[in-house]
C-alpha cells in the first residue's frame, strides 16, 4: 500500500510569508470584505490562508489577495494596484486549533481582467519558495 497521498492539484504552489500577503474576504452574497487574514500559500488554482472566523467548506467566496510590492516598486507590473480579486469554493477548514482558522479556497474565476496573468507574474518571479 502506497503511503504518499495522491497529488490532486494541478498548478505549483508558492509559500508566502504571512506578514507580507494579506487576504480580505466575503461570502456571496455579502457586497463588503468584512474578513480579514493572510496567506500561507498561493497557486494560479488556489489560495491556503487564515482568518479569525472559520468558513463553512463549500461555500462561494471572493478574495482580495494583496500581492507582495516588488513587481510594482520596480515598474514591471502596470496592473490596477496591487490586489487580485478571485472567486472560489471553500474546499476545507481547519477547525482543531483554538484562535483562527486555516483553510483553503479553489479558485473558480479571476474577477478582473488580467488579475490572472498578474498573478502569474508573480508567482513566477523567482521570489517564492515552491510550498511541499
Amino acid at each position: 500500500m502506497n503511503s504518499n497521498p495522491i497529488e490532486r492539484r494541478v498548478h505549483e504552489r508558492f509559500r508566502m510569508n504571512p506578514g507580507y500577503a494579506p487576504v480580505a474576504a466575503r461570502i456571496h452574497p455579502e457586497e463588503s470584505f468584512s474578513f480579514e487574514g493572510h496567506i500561507y500559500d498561493l497557486s494560479e488554482g488556489g489560495v491556503c490562508f487564515e482568518l479569525d472566523r472559520p468558513i463553512e467548506p463549500g461555500t462561494r467566496i471572493s478574495l482580495k489577495i494583496d500581492l507582495p510590492g516588488h513587481l510594482f516598486e520596480s515598474g514591471r507590473d502596470i496592473g490596477p494596484g496591487r490586489a487580485v480579486f478571485v472567486t472560489g469554493n471553500v474546499v476545507w477548514c481547519d477547525l482543531d486549533e483554538p484562535g483562527a482558522s486555516r483553510m483553503a479556497v479553489a479558485i473558480t474565476r479571476y474577477d478582473r481582467a488580467g488579475d490572472r496573468e498578474r498573478l502569474i507574474r508573480s508567482l513566477s518571479s523567482g521570489r517564492y519558495l515552491r510550498a511541499a
